[in-house]
């Protein structure tokens, strides 16, 4: 098949684009920039030079590429985690106006599948229970994350709003591994290394991860399965007070401190009191079932 990718030169772009090239698609990769463009075509892409922002040149890039499947990881997101809020407005500008306009330059192309990226971490489920491909995104969560669930949604509701094309919803857990913020020397581990991360209350929310490299499998499966939403997410949906210390250990950090909810929504805000405390977790049953797919053991957890 030939597969257009969007967001080529992020964190997914790499495995993503060698697992399309193992299974013998032809890949064209989106890129803004001469350099990025250089390093694709010296992994076997077919680069194209286009801002997302610019539809007319965006659509003249999609005609001329003439593929069968866009996938669109596009986002805009920091290095570090404490700069977040500095990126917000421009990574959710990204994702609607930047992937509107690729999803309507799909649409008048005629392109007949759409892989869009979306959330298996803000999904909503009762204590106790992990989310489902059914479950709501939670737009009443705490500031940050309920405008990150809107996000979310309304890329869910674009991608589903034309039935002149095929969507799939990639609800992906967190990424771990290389390049990405829970890596030795990433983000996160700068974090719990400088003790930044505690264990919130009981540490009771449950975070989903997935491998990098896993969720690029997992993503090339679904260009030809059914249509529809998908958690691409690990076996090993765990409580913050289990993966943090776990975490940590493998990282080489100190053991996190526990802090109780009132002191770090004072010092860190709601946002880190949720993800901390109420995250659910979602469940991988669809994608193993319908995918065939084998996500490995969460790497820091004990065995």
């Amino acid at each position: 098949m030939r597969v257009f990718v969007a967001g080529a030169s992020g964190a997914i772009g790499e495995p993503l684009i060698a697992e399309l090239l193992k299974q013998g698609h032809s890949v064209v990769g989106m890129t803004t920039s001469a350099p990025r463009a250089e390093i694709l075509e010296g992994h076997g892409v077919e680069a194209v030079i286009v801002d997302a922002f610019d539809a007319a040149a965006l659509t003249a890039a999609v005609r001329r590429a003439k593929v069968e499947a866009i996938i669109d990881e596009l986002t805009s997101l920091p290095k570090e985690l404490s700069d977040m809020p500095k990126y917000a407005a421009g990574d959710r500008r990204l994702r609607i106006e930047g992937g509107g306009n690729l999803f309507r330059a799909a649409l008048a192309c005629g392109v007949r599948r759409y892989l869009q990226q979306a959330s298996g971490f803000f999904l909503k489920a009762p204590r106790g229970a992990l989310a489902d491909e059914s479950s709501p995104l939670d737009v009443h969560a705490s500031p940050s994350v309920a405008a990150s669930a809107r996000t979310y949604r309304e890329l869910e509701t674009r991608l589903f709003s034309s039935d002149a094309i095929e969507g799939v919803a990639l609800r992906y857990g967190f990424f771990y591994g290389p390049k990405t913020w829970y890596y030795p020397g990433g983000a996160a581990a700068q974090m719990v290394m400088r003790q930044q991360n505690p264990v919130v209350g009981k540490g009771e929310g449950v975070s989903s991860f997935v491998h990098i490299d896993d969720a690029a499998i997992a993503t090339v499966a679904a260009l030809t399965a059914e249509p529809g939403v998908y958690n691409l997410v690990d076996d090993d949906a765990s409580p913050q007070a289990i993966w943090l210390p776990a975490f940590a250990k493998s990282v080489g950090a100190p053991e996190p401190p526990h802090r109780n909810e009132a002191e770090v929504t004072a010092s860190a805000g709601e946002d880190a009191v949720y993800y901390a405390t109420k995250l659910s977790g979602a469940s991988n049953a669809k994608a193993k079932r319908i995918l065939g797919w084998k996500p490995r053991r969460l790497e820091w957890l004990p065995i």
